[in-house]
């Protein structure tokens, strides 16, 4: 049987306004991203770049700031880019199976754990918002360990 676990990504936050991700249980996502900043009328915004960390936390603001990949991340930044971020809330119960789910899929270039196995039931991860680079929906199959 196939558990399914939706999420809806909001965001996109950059480096310096990282204090305004929800400090809520959840997804997060790391971006390379380049700043756009606002003409006239229009809003500011992003151009993401690629993504290159899946992560899961209790308190995903605290969880970021306290980091100890942000020196990896940074070594992922090419000339005039920045540390961008996406987050979807979500319980314990499902954080860390669809984070696992997420990084087996998408195997981004910082993530280590769950890039070569999938410890998990085979689960079903939909995702909705702002979530680029996160295809969806994805269905990865348990692994031998």
């Amino acid at each position: 049987m196939t558990k399914t676990i939706n999420l809806s990504f909001s965001g996109y936050w950059r480096e310096e306004h990282k204090g305004s991700i929800p400090n809520e249980s959840g997804i997060y996502g790391v971006y390379t991203c380049n700043y756009i900043p606002p003409k006239e009328d229009k809003k500011r915004s992003v151009t993401l770049k690629k993504l290159i960390y899946i992560g899961e936390a209790k308190e995903v603001r605290d969880r970021i700031s306290e980091h100890e990949k942000w020196d990896e991340w940074r070594k992922e930044l090419a000339e005039k880019e920045q540390i961008c971020f996406t987050f979807a809330p979500e319980n314990k119960s499902n954080r860390e199976q669809s984070e696992c789910a997420l990084i087996f899929y998408h195997k981004p270039n910082c993530n280590e754990k769950c890039k070569d196995s999938f410890p998990y039931e085979e689960t079903t991860v939909t995702s909705t918002g702002k979530h680029k680079f996160i295809k969806s929906p994805i269905t990865v199959k348990k692994t031998e360990q």
